[in-house]
């Protein structure tokens, strides 16, 4: 996500005729109109939100066959005279929970006039939170502790690791006995979102989605291009999936981002003592890396440090954490820099970046992130397909040690995709640049996990159908989760009122 990314919960032309012959909601008759309730426990916002379920089929080439449950939410429009439709949105992932995120973007400041035109509505995509959540079995304790992989010194941990990953495509499988997570794509996601569409009774459905929601997004106006009204992609992949190429990309971004942190960090030398010079903090950073490399401390190495910088840099305001955890580290003192990088990630408690010290428990502690990682592996190795030999990540990895240095060996290393245990149900899905002119594409320049190049990717893919808006700021998300008046304006101008700009435009720093 936007949260802190795609992180530790875990990050052109038409689609094939399978694609094009899957049934649609609209296709046959509609289901029946959600009953509205109380939310579940645990979606918490100011504004308190409307909850329901609606069935759609585990497999569309059965649509009359197992059907499961998908979980949505509404901030219902608060001017009905003014009411345009609904706003489905997307918080990204994959693997997170939607069904709070209309009431956070309320908490945000969303313009009310984006609040008179739309039902906004959130969702828990299949497999997710309370949408027929899936499981792999994650354990406090295991050796795999988040989807980023970690960094690779040399080919010797590409192989260490892809030990690690076997073991856990393995456990993946044998804890999905029914094989429902192969069903599990982004394709299926967006099929979804056309039935919570039809559900509703509307004829369109606009967008917002953010990180792997923005992918959401591309692929619901690919697949249904005259079902889509106005959407919205922020802080975008590259397509319609978090494929290796994206993953990839995790170590450009954070090359182009960090020049941010390091000018911050040497004008506050005098307080932090990391560099009195950008070029002296980045050599801070590779001095702190390699000392952990050689002597980790319990729960703490390099790919901690690495894993843990790189997660600060998504926004601006952990920017003092970072530096107090180089700090703390620097004078020797790695107890308290695991507290400070503890608050670098607080978009899913409990769940920790280093696993816990095994137990002498008799039973395994549940990973309180146990969904979160599950079925961000479940879409991320469904979507596409991925390398299964190891040579080739090891081959990455050198290479992209080279051009990447700060992130570059963790980001190309190996992953459980290589060793995925199902085949995909779906073909990768391409952007569709057949369709109405309604996609604006939402892009910081200096995004560390979804980089300007994805942006422009999805630009270049939609065609005439799309304008870009790129911005110049770094952190990850733009619309409502960053401060850009310009990006503001111009996005909420699409919302309200269609209004998408005729070329693609810039957007200066606010």
């Amino acid at each position: 996500m936007i949260r802190y990314g795609l992180t530790l919960t875990a990050a052109a032309g038409i689609a094939g005729g399978l694609l094009a012959a899957t049934p649609a909601a609209g296709d046959s008759d509609p289901p029946a109109a959600p009953e509205w309730a109380a939310c579940p426990a645990g979606v918490v916002t100011t504004l308190p939100l409307e909850c329901a379920t609606i069935p759609v089929p585990l497999d569309y080439d059965e649509p009359e066959g197992e059907q499961i449950e998908i979980a949505i939410s509404r901030m219902a429009s608060v001017s009905p005279t003014e009411r345009r439709g609904i706003l489905l949105t997307n918080p990204g992932g994959p693997g997170y929970s939607g069904l709070s995120l209309p009431g956070e973007l309320y908490d945000r400041g969303i313009p009310y006039s984006v609040l008179n035109a739309y039902d906004v509505i959130g969702m828990d995509p299949r497999g997710v939170g309370q949408s027929s959540p899936v499981s792999c079995g994650f354990t406090l304790g295991q050796a795999y502790t988040s989807n980023i992989p970690p960094y690779a010194v040399d080919a010797a941990g590409v192989a260490a690791h892809a030990e690690v990953v076997k073991d856990v495509a393995a456990q993946c499988a044998a804890n999905d006995p029914e094989g429902r997570m192969q069903h599990m794509t982004t394709a299926n996601a967006a099929r979804d979102m056309d039935t919570i569409r039809a559900a509703l009774g509307e004829e369109k459905m606009s967008f917002f989605g953010l990180s792997y929601g923005s992918g959401l997004g591309a692929a619901y106006a690919s697949l249904f291009p005259e079902r889509s009204d106005r959407v919205l992609v922020d802080s975008n992949m590259g397509g319609t999936s978090l494929d290796r190429d994206t993953q990839r990309r995790f170590g450009l971004g954070l090359e182009k981002r960090f020049p941010d942190f390091t000018k911050w960090a040497a004008k506050r030398d005098d307080s932090y003592g990391l560099g009195s010079t950008p070029r002296e903090v980045r050599a801070t950073y590779f001095e702190l890396a390699k000392q952990y490399d050689e002597q980790p401390v319990p729960g703490f190495g390099g790919t901690e440090f690495r894993l843990y910088t790189f997660l600060g840099t998504y926004k601006d305001a952990p920017f003092a954490t970072i530096a107090q955890m180089w700090q703390s580290l620097k004078v020797g003192d790695p107890e308290a820099a695991q507290r400070q990088a503890e608050q670098l990630d607080t978009t899913v408690p409990a769940d920790p970046a280093v696993a816990a010290e095994p137990t002498e428990a008799a039973e395994p502690v549940p990973n309180p992130s146990d969904n979160a990682l599950s079925s961000y592996l479940a879409y991320t190795c469904n979507d596409t397909e991925w390398p299964e030999d190891l040579a080739t990540y090891q081959k990455d990895v050198e290479t992209d040690r080279k051009r990447y240095p700060l992130f570059g060996a963790a980001s190309a290393n190996i992953n459980p995709c290589a060793f995925w245990h199902n085949d995909p149900v779906d073909p990768p899905l391409d952007v569709n640049p057949e369709g109405p002119r309604n996609v604006m594409v939402l892009q910081n320049l200096r995004d560390p996990a979804t980089p300007l190049l994805g942006g422009e990717l999805v630009r270049e893919a939609f065609g005439d159908r799309a304008s870009l808006v790129s911005v110049d700021a770094g952190e990850h998300g733009v619309y409502v989760f960053d401060d850009n008046a310009c990006a503001l304006n111009t996005a909420t101008s699409f919302l309200v009122d269609g209004e998408l700009p005729r070329r693609d435009m810039f957007c200066r720093a606010s």
